[in-house]
């Protein structure tokens, strides 16, 4: 797959395909602060019953990379550690920096990665993010098992959207794509412990928020590189 420019939906389309959108100015920004002070980058806690947690998380049905029917919280969040962020496979700027970014921390995460800590990509553009394009963009990022991508039906992807909390209080903000998320949600479903952190920063950054919300990885300390 080739970079290509920022896609323009026709008019029709538009609407609804730029209604899907938010948070990346602010991320990367905090991102930057944190790493410019030497500190963690700062999370933004969810409140049980805000968004996250059973019966919060919307069941809605998706797609995976492979074709494969699934639901969000059942088949995917339930009981489960995970990472989730929204992206789409046209995106020539901010994702291609995204997905590295947390390609390092899924490298990091080694043989836990599937097995007990899931990452998930969602397509903000599901109207052009079919499973193949998916299966492609993984290819050429080198993305091992333990990661999956995801689309789905407009309006599903909407309503997962607004629901694990990937959206800006200003209108003109969400509704435009070129600043579509820069937020990482990180969750523990079974103890429901929720948060979100910037995508754009360090790995090891990443994993100490990961820290907070599993007791596992908490107990068995910092195993990854971090910088002298």
């Amino acid at each position: 797959m080739t970079s290509s420019p920022e896609p323009h939906p026709p008019a029709a389309a538009g609407a609804q395909a730029h209604s899907r959108r938010g948070w990346l100015a602010a991320g990367a920004a905090a991102a930057a602060v944190a790493l410019a002070a030497g500190s963690q980058a700062p999370r933004q806690p969810v409140a049980r019953g805000a968004g996250a947690g059973p019966g919060r998380i919307p069941d809605v049905p998706l797609l995976t990379e492979a074709g494969r029917k699934v639901r969000l919280y059942s088949d995917l969040v339930k009981g489960r550690v995970v990472f989730l962020n929204m992206m789409y496979t046209q995106c020539s700027e901010r994702c291609p920096l995204m997905t590295q970014s947390l390609k390092r921390v899924h490298e990091a995460l080694g043989a836990r990665a599937g097995r007990d800590v899931f990452l998930y990509s969602v397509t903000l553009l599901p109207e052009y993010d079919r499973p193949a394009d998916l299966r492609a963009y993984m290819d050429l990022n080198r993305i091992g098992p333990g990661w999956t991508f995801l689309t789905g039906a407009p309006a599903d992807v909407e309503r997962l959207r607004l629901g694990m909390g990937f959206a800006d209080p200003d209108p003109a903000v969400d509704a435009d794509i070129a600043q579509h998320t820069g937020l990482l949600r990180v969750g523990n479903d079974a103890l429901d412990r929720w948060c979100m952190t910037p995508i754009l920063q360090e790995p090891e950054w990443i994993l100490e928020t990961l820290m907070s919300v599993d007791p596992l990885t908490r107990a068995s300390g910092r195993w990854w590189a971090t910088p002298a």
